[in-house]
């Protein structure tokens, strides 16, 4: 299972009724937060979230309103003597940036671990995540991110007493563990069968529309996309700072074909985004105009699991 929740979804600057961009991932205990922009605390509280078990913060970029809360929280995580180690992913500059920012947070009980991005595509696993980091066309180096919980085939039952497996190691065979029991040695590979659908969600902000996006959210249970402008007449300014209007993210999808589109990273001139829903849903059905609080509980098909999609949103 992995809990999505849309922390902020503003550009630019926070509004009254609006964070800036900020989202977090839960599963199996650990949390990963893609961009801290400000009020990230606020609405992790409104939403009855702790920041304390954050293990991943993933930066698209440096801009202010994608980073600005990460002193604030960085203290907060301290005083809740939290003492594991935190690991931070961003483009190159990534330990500059932060060094600077600490100057206002310069003792924290915890190690941080940076890990700056050098390719166009690069790929991390960590904890429970397999992290896609890959470059899209900002002003400046800016990445966006796949986040993916991969699922391992079936166990099969028949199989493993076919080859003696001994039952005790049955469980960590399934967790994917190679172990040796009485001096011989087994694998997953003998008592699983091939790998099946895990989940997907893909966070892009902050970009033109590039194909390398499309290629990321195909078949995605979640494709969270910057829809900056709405209006008629923005396709101009979208293009001169390097930012995407609802209908051309609404396009990636439709390339895309993930189960579902949010759309985030409002300006703060675009005061009600779902008046234009109705143009963006002409071309990709599935998309919705997101607001801070969101959340969705995404499940593996089939089985016990339930369905691909359950969510509770606010």
């Amino acid at each position: 299972m992995l809990d999505i929740c849309l922390l902020g979804t503003g550009g630019m600057m926070p509004l009254p009724y609006r964070w800036l961009t900020s989202m977090m991932a839960r599963c199996d205990g650990s949390d990963l937060l893609i961009d801290c922009g400000e009020g990230t605390q606020v609405a992790l509280k409104e939403k009855g979230w702790s920041p304390k078990p954050i293990d991943i913060i993933c930066f698209t970029h440096y801009h202010a309103d994608h980073i600005s809360g990460l002193p604030g929280l960085l203290l907060t995580m301290g005083n809740a003597e939290r003492t594991e180690p935190l690991v931070m992913i961003g483009p190159r500059g990534l330990e500059r940036v932060v060094t600077a920012l600490r100057c206002i947070a310069p003792e924290l009980p915890f190690p941080l671990r940076l890990i700056e991005l050098e390719e166009s595509r690069q790929q991390l696993k960590l904890g429970p995540y397999v992290i896609d980091a890959f470059r899209v066309n900002h002003n400046v180096v800016c990445y966006g991110y796949a986040i993916s919980i991969p699922r391992a085939g079936r166990f099969d039952v028949e199989r493993a007493r076919a080859q003696n497996v001994p039952m005790k190691a049955w469980s960590r065979l399934q967790k994917g563990e190679i172990l040796e029991v009485d001096g011989v040695r087994y694998t997953p590979e003998m008592v699983l069968g091939p790998k099946r659908r895990g989940l997907k969600v893909v966070y892009c902000t902050d970009t033109r529309p590039v194909p390398v996006i499309a290629e990321y959210a195909k078949d995605a249970d979640l494709f969270i996309c910057e829809g900056m402008y709405g209006e008629d007449g923005k396709e101009v300014k979208a293009r001169e700072h390097k930012h995407m209007t609802m209908y051309e993210a609404a396009q990636l999808a439709q390339k895309a074909r993930p189960r579902e589109m949010w759309l985030t990273h409002y300006s703060p001139s675009l005061t009600r985004p779902e008046e234009f829903m109705e143009k963006v849903r002409k071309i990709f059905p599935r998309a919705k105009a997101a607001r801070d609080g969101w959340t969705e509980e995404l499940t593996f098909d089939g089985e016990e699991e339930g369905p691909a999609q359950g969510g509770s949103r606010q």
